[in-house]
């Protein structure tokens, strides 16, 4: 049994492991950023991930009902499961052209830091630790999951959490950016939309008519001024907003799209109940149809930072010399949370959204991915050590 400080000691040796397979990595994350995978419609990358755990040698490679790509590599004693996920579907539902862009120490495309770099890192992690010599203890699931994102709502993962055959003892969730963070606690998240749609019966002739756009424009002003407490951490983001066909066209339907999120499960239901009455208030004043449509939604909770594994997680990025990131997160930790699983969420890589880019194109760094790959490799062999202790 190696303890925590030994783990450590092998960084030097596996970093240079990790950059000489760099290339396969990178060719796996290309053709898997490539692979259009939307929300209920993940299939086709599923199949594509299953091969490489199928090429691996995983065993009892398979999909679920929910269409979730597992696969499972045993341990030398086995006494405890490590579940180790990355989502597999994506923002990009409609997009013809989803190929990755190499420049020099850069990857660009469509959303590639959401989250094809994590599932390239689940199916190169077997390799990976072939590669190493690392043999755990644990058993490890890998689990490329579905219907995370969206209406989605962790679907895929809270369903293989609940019907799964085999219970797990901890887990790390993977997304592909930014290095450096170690998220133990969850964020309270409400995603919703509202949706404002002119009635049948409707003037379009009369002078000042002003269709749906100026009410939802009224309830983007009235929702702002909500004030938003400092602590707990509280934000209202206002993400997306479609309607309308032409300059001179009244718009017929305007949908709003936002989410809230707060470290307070009783803050979030209070906006929710406010942002309500400011939809029924604006609908029934500007005479159109105005409804909330919560999406997804999420509880706060998590581990506190004093959690052994929390400690050993931020004792694998001090090692690397990793500056530590420390927040809540809407990840699929709460998942884990919520089936009373200790975890942890990592990322692989930095990334940033870009004025230079197009709306839904990511730049992500390649440098940084080799560090990343050790840190996750890292991580699991402290919690192949058990995570209470």
């Amino acid at each position: 049994m190696e303890t925590l400080a030994q783990i450590l000691e092998h960084f030097p040796a596996w970093l240079k492991a990790a950059l000489d397979a760099r290339s396969l990595f990178m060719s796996d994350l290309v053709m898997l950023g490539e692979i259009p995978s939307p929300t209920y419609g993940e299939a086709p990358r599923i199949e594509f991930i299953l091969n490489r755990f199928f090429e691996a040698g995983l065993d009892r490679c398979s999909t679920d009902t929910k269409g979730n790509g597992i696969g499972f590599l045993p341990g030398t004693h086995g006494r405890q499961t490590i579940l180790v996920a990355a989502h597999a579907d994506t923002l990009v539902t409609d997009c013809k052209d989803q190929s990755i862009e190499i420049r020099e120490n850069r990857m660009i495309g469509p959303f590639v830091g959401d989250n094809c770099i994590a599932l390239a890192a689940l199916t190169h992690l077997p390799t990976l630790l072939q590669n190493l010599q690392v043999r755990l203890k644990s058993n490890v699931i890998l689990l490329a999951s579905t219907r995370a994102l969206g209406r989605g709502n962790l679907e895929g993962i809270r369903h293989f959490l609940t019907h799964g055959n085999i219970r797990c003892d901890s887990g790390l969730c993977l997304e592909s950016v930014q290095l450096g963070r170690m998220n133990y606690a969850c964020m309270g998240m409400m995603r919703a939309e509202i949706h404002c749609q002119l009635p049948d019966p409707y003037n379009w002739a009369q002078f000042g008519a002003t269709g749906t756009i100026i009410p939802v424009a009224d309830v983007v002003m009235r929702i702002s001024r909500i004030p938003l407490p400092k602590r707990p951490l509280t934000t209202i983001i206002m993400g997306r907003l479609n309607g309308g066909i032409a300059h001179n066209n009244i718009a017929r339907e305007v949908t709003l799209g936002f989410e809230i999120r707060s470290e307070s499960g009783d803050i979030l239901r209070e906006l929710k109940e406010r942002i309500e009455d400011i939809a029924e208030e604006t609908s029934a004043q500007s005479g159109t149809r105005i409804t909330l449509d919560i999406l997804s939604q999420r509880d706060p909770g998590g581990l506190d930072i004093g959690h052994p594994l929390v400690k050993k997680g931020r004792s694998v990025l001090s090692a690397l010399g990793i500056p530590p990131l420390l927040y809540p997160t809407t990840s699929q930790l709460s998942a884990l949370r919520d089936a009373g699983i200790p975890g942890l969420t990592i990322g692989i890589t930095t990334g940033e959204r870009r004025n230079d880019l197009d709306e839904i194109d990511e730049s992500v760094a390649i440098e940084p991915m080799t560090t990343g790959l050790t840190q996750l490799v890292g991580i699991l062999a402290a919690m192949d050590e058990g995570v209470t202790a």
